[in-house]
Order: structure tokens, then sequence, then C-alpha cells
């Protein structure tokens, strides 16, 4: 099934937080796993998959998308868990990694599960994500945006709540389901070190900053031999064998803090990193670069090079939009291949932020309003959000990635979106020059602007305007030379590896399906 994605759409709602007890629906739950070694990651204890019913199913489930998918015609299944542990809080001084502040707090989230239905299609490949919450609820970005690869390569994608704010909103979309989880703050709101001050998004009981320990036990918990463990699939121990982080936006910007605050920590105690490596997506420099490492202390400032990657150990690719790489400009840094510095740079030129599949692909309309949330809008003032199909980068990164972690391959390496005076250069067509290329710019129809005007997130949506007719019929003489422009641009990076044979045909057949000119 082919899918495009893009967007995080965001929205500053001030909506108060309380924190959670309850009880959940019966479910298997797994017995405790085997006490960890002092200092290892803990497994965190888990419930389910949970039942899914015509009453009760999880939020964002793929057959109650906004566009619903059968995941079975994919070979795939979808289940719901409920996992629980403890998780420090941190704090995140100017150098070095993060340190305890508050130790073993006590949460409850849930984690989507999408995987192959048959043990002998798994790759053994897992892609975690913190859901973004940008939106006030759940979105499934990064199976938005890479389900193609994803599916292809036989991976799986599991996705974790992971903000008080979005566990607010699955307590009012099913209240029984999802009665258990929280986000507790540990300190008491006479607590001094208990700020009096929050985000407008948060709350003095509950605690943002429970989520890096949530995402390495959760990690954990995929690579463990754990009974309850999705990814066995039956046999006795763990079939994956490795585990990509990934996050879009604002948690793209939480695998800033993750990876250089918390990462070095996880190697320190259990000897090896959880993540094998990460794709961090539309979040870098002065935009979404870095968050507060727990809801009382700031963000580290534009500039401060806890927002830069440098010898993390691991593969790592930044993937800046069109909409986002001027404000995120501080991000770019060299591409290396080095030893314990692997790193590529990319810039998608042409691509917004904020696009529909982010929308397509996560919760109904329906779903949202039940949560009692705003549906984000799939238009601004200059019209729809840009149709460009950033996921056909994200594809190729989710692939690239890959080889280069198992076969030691390193991924192409792009310039970046061409700029001087702090503004880009651009074509004669008005799109801008440098940066991972497709046909849309290569082969030009339209022209792709970064940023609209209008409600919610648009100023990082995008939009598309044609070409007037004229300009066309002086570009190409007729269909055939359409065509043609655009094989020679599929097949330069198909060759370069930034496109996969599958979103090259898919390319190629479009073209021949077009009226252009």
């Amino acid at each position: 099934m082919r899918t495009r994605s893009r967007t995080s759409v965001l929205l500053t709602l001030a909506l108060a937080l309380t924190g959670f007890t309850a009880a959940v629906p019966a479910a298997a739950v797994s017995p405790p796993s085997p006490p960890q070694p002092d200092g290892v990651t803990a497994i965190p204890a888990v419930e389910g998959p949970l039942a899914a019913t015509a009453e009760s199913y999880p939020f964002g489930a793929a057959d109650h998308q906004e566009v619903p998918q059968d995941l079975a015609k994919l070979g795939y299944v979808e289940e719901e868990y409920l996992v629980s542990g403890t998780s420090n809080v941190y704090t995140w001084p100017a150098t070095g990694p993060a340190q305890v502040r508050t130790p073993d707090a006590p949460y409850t989230t849930r984690v989507l599960v999408r995987k192959p239905a048959k043990g002998q299609k798994f790759s053994g490949n897992v892609v975690v994500e913190m859901l973004n919450p940008s939106n006030l609820f759940d979105l499934n970005i990064g199976w938005a945006v890479a389900q193609q690869q994803i599916v292809d390569n036989g991976d799986a994608w599991v996705g974790i709540t992971a903000k008080p704010v979005a566990v607010e909103a699955l307590r009012n979309f099913d209240p029984e389901r999802y009665a258990s989880l929280s986000f507790a703050n540990p300190l008491s709101l006479n607590d001094p070190l208990n700020c009096t001050s929050v985000a407008s998004d948060s709350s003095r009981t509950t605690e943002n900053g429970l989520v890096w320990d949530i995402y390495s036990q959760v990690g954990a918990w995929l690579r463990s031999d754990d009974a309850a463990n999705p990814l066995r699939y039956g046999e006795p121990t763990t079939q994956v064998e490795h585990a990509y982080g990934f996050g879009y936006s604002q948690t793209g910007g939480y695998l800033v803090n993750y990876i250089n605050g918390v990462h070095p920590l996880v190697v320190q105690s259990d000897g090896k990193p959880i993540y094998d490596a990460y794709i961090v997506a539309v979040a870098g420099g002065a935009f979404a670069g870095a968050y507060p490492m727990n809801q009382c202390e700031p963000a580290p400032p534009a500039g401060d090079a806890r927002r830069q990657f440098k010898d993390v150990g691991v593969p790592i690719m930044r993937m800046m939009s069109q909409s986002d790489y001027l404000l995120g400009i501080g991000s770019r840094r060299a591409d290396s291949d080095a030893p314990g510095d692997q790193y590529r740079h990319y810039e998608m030129a042409g691509a917004g932020h904020a696009t529909p599949d982010e929308l397509t692909f996560s919760a109904s309309s329906a779903d949202i309003v039940a949560a009692g949330r705003a549906v984000p809008p799939a238009s601004c003032n200059e019209g729809p959000r840009s149709r460009f199909p950033s996921s056909i980068f994200f594809d190729a990164a989710l692939r690239n990635l890959d080889l280069w972690v198992r076969e030691g391959v390193a991924p192409p390496r792009a310039e970046p979106i061409l700029v001087r005076d702090g503004a880009p250069v651009l074509d004669e067509f008005g799109n801008v020059q440098g940066g991972l290329r497709s046909p849309f710019l290569d082969a030009p129809t339209s022209t792709w602007y970064g940023t609209a005007t209008g409600a919610s997130f648009c100023f990082i949506a995008g939009y598309e305007r044609p070409l007037p007719q004229e300009t066309l019929d002086g570009l190409y003489r007729n269909h055939g030379a359409y065509i043609r422009a655009v094989r020679h641009s599929v097949r330069s990076l198909e060759d370069q590896g930034f496109l996969t044979d599958y979103d090259a045909r898919a390319l190629r057949r479009e073209a021949s399906r077009s009226d252009i000119p």
C-alpha cells in the first residue's frame, strides 16, 4: 500500500492535567521480569495486548485512522499494551549527560505495536517512536512517513504515548481503557522543587520529564526475552536484532535530549546502547532543537552545544524540511563516517513540515473530537497543506540507516539548501536550490513553498502553486518530454541511493499518468 506522509501540527491550548491512578480493562498481565543487575535499564511491567472491540479500541488504531487501513492486507497486525515502571526525573547540566533530579517516579503509559503477523516475515528491525503530542494528542507520524519502507522490509513499528497532555486526551477518548495511565508528578504541590509556573500544555500535578526512562525501558523490553514481548513471536528469545529511534518535530527534539543527555547514561549502565541508530526529523537548531529535560527548567538555548550531535557512538540522520531549515540552520554540521561519529544531515527541498499524511494516518476526526481536542486544519489560507511526498525521503533514509548499521554501507551525502545572506537562493521557478532533490523540483511543474498563513501550524505547512501553462509548454515539448525529464531525475536519485526502487517506480508511474504539459 503506497503512502506519503509528513507533518507535525502543533496547537497551544492551556488544559489542566491531573495525576491518574485507577484500574485498566481486563487483559493479560505479564509476570514480573527477573530482577535486572544493579544499574541496568529496567524492564517494565506489561499488560496486554488489550482487547480491541467496536466499543473500545486503540486511539489511532489503523482501522480507525482518518483514512482507515486494513493491516491484514499488508500482512501486519496491531496490538496495544500498557507498560508500567519507575522513571527518574533528570536535570541537564550545561556539560555532560543528564543527572537525576528526582528518582523512581511511578508511571504507566500505552504502547501501540504494528508488526508482521508471521515471525518469519519479521526483519529483526523495530522502529520505536515517541508519538508526537504537539496537537495535544498522539500522532502516528513515523508510521505515516515511513510505512512503505517498514512494510516492504518487514520491520515492526512501535509508538509510545510520551506526554501527560496526550494521556489526558486518551482518558477523554476511552476512560475505562486508559484509566491507569499516569505521568504523575512525584513532587507534591508544596514541594519547593515543584515549580509554580509550567508551560500551557503542562500541569504541576504531572511531569513531562518521565519520558526519558520510559523510552529506554520500552526499548529494553522489546530487546528482552520478557514473556510479554510481542516481538518474540513465540520463540524463547526476542527476535529483535536492531532498534532504531525515530522522532518528528517535538519528539525529534525529545530525541536530541535523549541522545545527548540519556543515551550516554544507558551505555554506561548497560555497557551498550538500547537504540542502534536514530532518525531525528524536522527538529534542530532553534527549531524544536531541544526541550526542557524536566518541566521546571528551560530548554538548552539556541546555539547551545547540547543541541548538536558529536561522537554519539551510533549513526544519526537529521532531516530538516523546507519549512524549518532556516530556523534550524544551527543544526548544520559536517557529515561524517568516522567510527563513533557517524552522521548525515539532510534538508528536504520542497517538503513541508506539517503535511496531510500525519493526519491521514492518525486518529480519525471523530476520535480526535471524542478525545476533547480540536481537529487540526488540513488547509491554510493559500489552500490545502502541501502534498509534497516527504515519505520518499524517509523511506530511503530508513533503508540507508539499516544498511549503515547492518553492513557498514555509508549513506549518500547531500548538500544543504543553498542560503545566501540568510535567505534561500531560488531558481527561475521560485524553488530552492540544493538540498535533497526530487523530480518535483528537477522536472518542475509547481513552485513549492515551505510556509503558509492561517490557523494552527500553517506557518510550517507549506503549499503548492502550479506553474503557468505557458511555462510548462516551454519546459516540455510534449508529454513524452516530461516523462523523460522525470525518468532522468528518478534514475539519478535511485542510482545515488536517495530513492528506493518502489518509490522510483511510483514516481515514474505518476508522471506517465499525468497530463503534463
